[in-house]
């Protein structure tokens, strides 16, 4: 039995599935080939437990034997360490590769996800539209001058990144052939048609249990 347990919600309604962040930890654990359990916690009625675990109430939160963490980017990193198929060894590849992976989260998520929340409240021309369009511009020349993020290969940045800009309403801003070839390069990768199909098997088994 596997040390790794990544943590979800035991049932999502299905606008939101194959998106849930726990996808992220599967992703990596599939493409390092790390063995990983998958428990749940209540979406309906969150516990005391649930936040003990995670403070903010939220999913993904990550076992790996006695350690515990919570939030993506964080056990994303620790999954990467295991694996140099996510985490190059070599300190000018991990530096590379540990630039952009805060990146996603710090330059780019931090735009998409509020963007995202005011889209679907029906204020698609919100404030933060200009600012959206501007860092999805400066991610479109970074990526027609390069297939991969760092290290001249697919790393953790490079899942993060693409876990980020996969959303179609976030990329519909103006052309960019270079970030769609990148979202459609990385999201035909086998490990994440693995974690994405399984993600959405999980929550699919859920409703027959609700019913």
């Amino acid at each position: 039995m596997s040390d790794l347990t990544i943590w979800t919600y035991d049932w999502v309604p299905p606008g939101p599935r194959g998106f849930v962040r726990d996808l992220r930890l599967r992703w990596a654990c599939e493409e390092a080939g790390l063995a990983y359990a998958v428990g749940t916690v209540a979406s309906d009625d969150r516990q005391a437990a649930h936040f003990e675990r995670q403070p903010f109430g939220q999913v993904p939160f990550l076992d790996d034997g006695e350690l515990k963490l919570f939030e993506s980017g964080a056990a994303l990193l620790h999954l990467a360490r295991k694996s140099e198929v996510l985490l190059p060894a070599d300190p000018a590849g991990e530096a590379e590769t540990l630039q952009w992976t805060i990146s996603a989260l710090n330059s780019v998520e931090m735009v998409t996800v509020p963007w995202w929340f005011l889209n679907i409240s029906g204020d698609p021309q919100n404030g933060l539209t200009g600012w959206l369009t501007s860092r999805l511009d400066h991610i479109e020349a970074v990526l027609s001058r390069r297939e991969w993020l760092a290290a001249g290969r697919f790393t953790v940045a490079d899942l993060l990144m693409a876990d980020v800009l996969r959303i179609p309403q976030v990329r519909r801003f103006g052309e960019r052939p270079a970030t769609e070839a990148y979202v459609a390069r990385l999201t035909a990768r086998p490990a994440f048609q693995k974690a994405r199909a399984d993600q959405l098997a999980h929550f699919a088994a859920a409703d027959a249990a609700r019913a």
